[in-house]
């Protein structure tokens, strides 16, 4: 019998089965008086039912002697086990309190993989009988396909309960969901199925009370996602139609999972127990669906004590859904992730409606909750189909948009109707305006476009065919004839040509053209200022870059301040976790390394480092060149140790992303191999150097800007190792290269000249790094200004060769100058600052004033004192030492060694080297001193 009939066949079925024999007869008489068929159908499944009855819903015997009851049958229970004679056991599914279930294969009747469920050994007392036997009688009496079916049950010739049921190799519908990543929508289809079975338990009189995603499995058949809701070992009946329910449910003890109870579930005091309970579980699920959390989380990995837990779902209400992924940023992303969509956007989709559902199936009054499933899961069917919500109050506003969100067209049409005939003459007036608008609209765009392409023709165009080199035009030939025909060009279109500015900007700041960048920069920012205004993100980006191609110019005071400025801005207006923010606080790190204010850089490094990770991925371009930045804020702060790691693991991960032979990966190679290098490990470094050099001159051949690089750092590598013939020629082969691609005052070019004036000094040419150094002095003075970090830098250097050449006056003036210009800029202790002190304290000295270099010394130490900067204090007393030596104090010399010593210093190489300490190398307290420094681990100065 199928259809409507075999519907009432099993409504009335179910309505025998709880009636006695005697009042069943009265009930078919009267149910079945003129369909004979229908009482014959009745009568034949009533006698099968009484034939299973015995044991279905017997007790097992108890174990009293002569039973043949063996309670340890169970126990010896394992894989490959025939058991009841027909059900082959395959592996153990779980195990509850009472319970065992078994995967197992039927063998007759029919073969099948069934789940096969049976009391525990040793727990036949009656209440977990009565338990088994009502589990058993609720999955009997219900017939839904959202709950798993009961096929027999039966007892064992040894007395051991069991029944078969359906195996569901499914998923909890959480894990279902995640894996699957399903988006919002059809996570709530889903609910809605177990929603439904649910409702079909509670209308059979059965309250699961155990509800949870363990229990909502999910199978999939040809394709299409199912629900089955299994484990009803906890379920209570409404009615009186299962036996002995009051044994399930025990004063002072609460049965269930705890985070999907219900308040009423844990209350002492309350013990009718009914299908609002159901509800609440159902609700914890819908909230996991929803956030990826349990509405009493915290995160997604710290979840709260039993004791917290409970205390909590007797007196706090959950936050609801938007608000608690608003606050938790890191679960957000991952919630997000899982249902296919950003963050953001999943708090807009949880933000109304769902909030309001969700947080009425969470009520801890009972009498406020959903009354049944069923009306949650019609409130969900509400919301998939743009209906108003009951769980929301229903203000005018929303029912019309609701109406107007299902009906579009229809309001669409139904508002234009009644505007016309209410103020026909007035829209016409506004279609015509709306006309115009778009008309024109569509004549700017026209016009916009034919003036891009008439630009970026003439780009390309050559006017005297005879100055181009055959058929070629150069792309530099083309970027700089498209930076000067810009303004007339785009003249009509401001807001294009900001855009081309900045584009062009950013590219000759690529090509290490900083000037002309920085000219298209500041057009570009003033042009989006005056369009825009000072807050846009566009306004701020402009900013950003103008102050990064400063930075790169070394200007790094402007740098400084135009980037806080658009970091401050930008923090406010786009959010501290925004790509472009985090690169404009990695461009504000860069300049404040520049200036030498490395502890504020190296915070603000790690920031970005921390949180491009997270939000962006570890191999992000943005993450990977902030990680560059903090290496070489950690190498300039002499943590080397530190700086290997970075550089090591940046390195493996620029060549997976990039490959080996990308720029990328070459920056990373030979920051790894300076680190190397500046802890004394040559033979490693060296290497690298050459391979970063073999790289750039394949790819880029020998005239290119990177090359240049490659060739002055392999060259200042070989000059500390000693190889000053190869120093020297590759030295210069770089800076030729800079001075003829980059220009003679361009800031890379200046510091190869100085590391070239470095070489001669320590080559003891004083002459040559005398004359190298005021020509790059001069240079720096002109492009980068006095008192800039690297200008004051060189004039020590100057400072430092002019003594060794004994011409003291001079040197004195051009130390002092240095001394108190970084002192101003950097504070007293910076190394930078020392460095400067130094050589003004030899100057005096060999003008035999050593006791006014002693005072200035004390001066800097008293300063030092007084501010938060703990500078590098061993810097002081090695400076001390020099300024000693210089003034033939061998002994005071000697004793101001040891005591740097003692500080930290522990380099012996550069002790050795340094020529300050010539008069002391045969002296003993020397030798020893040299001799008991540990292999150096750092070099600093």
């Amino acid at each position: 019998m199928t259809g409507p009939g075999w519907a009432r066949v099993k409504e009335l079925l179910h309505q025998a089965l709880a009636l006695d024999l005697e009042a069943r007869g009265k009930f078919l008489d009267e149910t079945c008086a003129s369909d004979a068929p229908l009482r014959a159908e009745l009568e034949s499944l009533l006698a099968i039912g009484d034939g299973l009855g015995s044991s279905f819903l017997e007790p097992p015997p108890r174990n009293e002697p002569g039973s043949g009851h063996d309670p340890s049958s169970a126990a010896a229970m394992a894989e490959g086990q025939l058991f009841a004679e027909r059900f082959h056991l395959i592996r153990r599914l779980g195990e509850g309190g009472m319970g065992q279930v078994w995967l197992a294969e039927q063998t007759a009747p029919v073969r099948r993989v069934v789940a096969l469920k049976l009391i525990k050994a040793g727990m036949y007392d009656e209440t977990v009988v009565h338990r088994f036997q009502a589990e058993r009688q609720s999955l009997a009496i219900m017939d839904h396909p959202a709950i798993a079916k009961v096929f027999e049950a039966g007892i064992t010739p040894q007395g051991q309960p069991y029944f078969v049921m359906e195996y569901v190799p499914g998923l909890p519908i959480t894990e279902y969901c995640d894996q699957r990543k399903l988006d919002i929508r059809e996570r709530i289809e889903l609910l809605i199925q177990a929603c439904d079975g649910v409702q079909h338990a509670h209308q059979k009189a059965v309250i699961h009370r155990d509800l949870k995603p363990a229990n909502i499995l999910v199978v999939e058949v040809d394709g299409k996602p199912y629900l089955r809701i299994i484990d009803f070992g906890l379920a209570k009946a409404m009615t009186a139609s299962l036996p002995d329910q009051t044994l399930q449910t025990r004063f002072g003890q609460f049965l269930g999972t705890p985070g999907y109870m219900s308040p009423e579930q844990v209350d002492s005091n309350i013990r009718d127990i009914d299908t609002r309970t159901d509800v609440y579980s159902l609700g914890v699920i819908l909230y996991e669906l929803l956030t990826g959390l349990r509405p009493l989380e915290t995160d997604g990995q710290q979840r709260p004590s039993l004791e917290q837990w409970l205390r909590q779902l007797r007196e706090e209400d959950p936050r609801r859904p938007s608000s608690k992924l608003s606050e938790q940023r890191e679960s957000s992303i991952k919630a997000a992730a899982a249902r296919a969509t950003e963050a953001g956007k999943l708090v807009g989709l949880l933000r109304g409606d769902l909030d309001w559902i969700t947080m009425k199936a969470l009520e801890r009054d009972r009498e406020r909750r959903y009354g049944t499933p069923a009306e949650l899961s019609a409130d969900l069917r509400r919301y998939l189909h743009d209906e108003p919500v009951t769980a929301r109050p229903a203000s005018a506003g929303y029912q019309i948009r609701k109406y107007i969100r299902r009906h579009r067209v229809a309001a669409t049409v139904t508002m234009a109707l009644l505007l016309m005939l209410s103020a026909f003459s007035a829209l016409q007036a506004v279609q015509l305006r709306e006309i115009t608008r778009e008309r024109d609209r569509a004549n700017r765009e026209r016009d916009r476009a034919t003036r891009i392409t008439d630009f970026m023709t003439g780009m390309f165009k050559v006017s005297d065919p005879s100055e181009a080199r055959g058929n070629a035009v150069t792309a530099r030939e083309i970027l700089d004839k498209a930076s000067v025909g810009i303004d007339g060009g785009l003249a009509k279109d401001p807001e294009v040509q900001s855009q081309m500015r900045q584009v062009m900007a950013s590219t000759y700041l690529n090509l290490g053209l900083y000037a002309r960048a920085q000219d298209l920069a500041q057009n570009a920012l003033d042009s989006r200022q005056r369009l825009d205004g000072p807050a846009d993100p566009g306004t701020l980006e402009s900013m950003s870059l103008l102050g990064w191609i400063l930075a790169r110019e070394r200007h790094d005071a402007q740098a400084e301040t135009l980037e806080r400025k658009a970091l401050a801005a930008e923090q406010r207006v786009l959010g501290a976790d925004n790509p472009a923010t985090l690169a404009t606080e990695d461009h504000l790190a860069v300049v404040l390394q520049h200036q030498g204010h490395y502890d504020e850089a190296e915070k603000l490094e790690s920031e970005v480092v921390a949180t491009a990770t997270r939000g962006l991925g570890p191999e992000n371009a943005l993450t990977l060149e902030a990680m560059n930045h903090l290496g070489i804020v950690e190498l300039k702060r002499g943590d080397f140790p530190r700086a290997e790691r970075t550089y090591e693991q940046l390195l493996a991960l620029d060549r997976r992303v990039f490959g080996s032979d990308h720029p990328e990966s070459l920056k990373a190679l030979n920051n790894l191999a300076v680190v190397l290098a500046d802890l004394h490990r040559y033979a490693q470094a060296e290497p690298l150097y050459r391979e970063a050099l073999a790289i750039q001159l394949r790819i880029l051949g020998p005239d290119h800007q990177n090359t240049a690089t490659a060739m002055k750092d392999l060259a200042v590598l070989l000059l500390e190792d000693g190889h000053l013939s190869e120093s020297d020629t590759l030295m210069r082969r770089a800076l030729a290269i800079q001075a003829r691609i980059l220009g003679p005052d361009h800031p890379d070019t200046l510091s190869t000249e100085l590391s070239l004036g470095e070489a001669l000094y320590r080559q003891h040419r004083f002459q040559e790094a005398e004359s190298v150094d005021r020509q790059t002095w001069a240079s720096q003075i002109r492009v980068l200004g006095p008192k800039s970090v690297s200008t004051l830098l060189t004039q020590g250097n100057l400072a430092a060769t002019l003594i060794r050449e004994g011409h003291f006056a001079e040197a004195e003036r051009l130390a002092r100058y240095a001394f108190e210009s970084q002192r101003e800029q950097l504070g007293p202790q910076h190394p930078y600052t020392l460095d400067a002190l130094r050589q003004l304290g030899k100057a005096l000295a060999c003008e035999q004033r050593y006791p006014e270099a002693a005072q200035i010394y004390r001066d800097v130490i008293a300063e030092g004192g007084k501010s938060s900067d703990k500078g590098t204090p061993w810097l002081i007393w090695y400076g001390q030492a020099s300024v000693a030596a210089a003034a033939n104090r061998s002994d005071e010399a000697l004793q101001l060694l040891h005591e740097a010593v003692a500080r930290g210093y522990q380099d012996a190489d550069e002790i050795t080297m340094d020529d300050d300490f010539q008069a002391l190398r045969t002296d003993p307290g020397f030798l020893e001193l040299v001799a008991s420094i540990r292999r150096p681990g750092s070099r600093t100065g």
